[in-house]
């Protein structure tokens, strides 16, 4: 029984694995700010006001593209978010032989409190049209 949910993991991450490449296929060869093919945010839509994430799918574009002043431009939060949930991937996915290879630094009972602190300032900042707020606009 244990060979066959070992199978199905397998089977599973392959495919996770397959449609993750098929996403990241998809926004390196088409561009977000020329295409109808992506949706918009519907927060923005309704209020007309930016959420954490607006610009994010162009942000994608760029960094695939290595443009990292266009990521920065497009949604400076991008940066440390990806670097975030990389480092979380690493850490959690790649262990060798049951061993972590990276120390345990943002896993803190007090992290959860501080992105949410992070994101809430972030969404308020960038709707603020004085400068230098104004730069944190996609």
């Amino acid at each position: 029984m244990r060979v066959i949910s070992s199978k199905k993991k397998i089977l599973g991450n392959l495919l996770l694995g397959v449609v993750f490449f098929g996403i990241l296929l998809l926004y390196f060869f088409n561009n977000p700010s020329n295409s109808d093919h992506f949706p918009q945010c519907p927060f923005y839509i309704a209020t007309g006001y930016y959420c954490t994430g607006c610009g994010s799918q162009r942000a994608l574009h760029d960094l695939l593209h290595l443009d990292i002043m266009g990521v920065a431009k497009h949604n400076l939060l991008f940066i440390p978010a990806f670097l975030l949930i990389a480092y979380h991937w690493v850490r959690t996915y790649a262990p060798l032989k049951g061993k972590e290879i990276l120390p345990d630094v943002i896993y803190h009972p007090k992290t959860p409190l501080v992105l949410f602190i992070i994101i809430i300032l972030f969404t308020i900042f960038r709707n603020v049209n004085i400068y230098p707020f104004t730069l944190l606009a996609p």
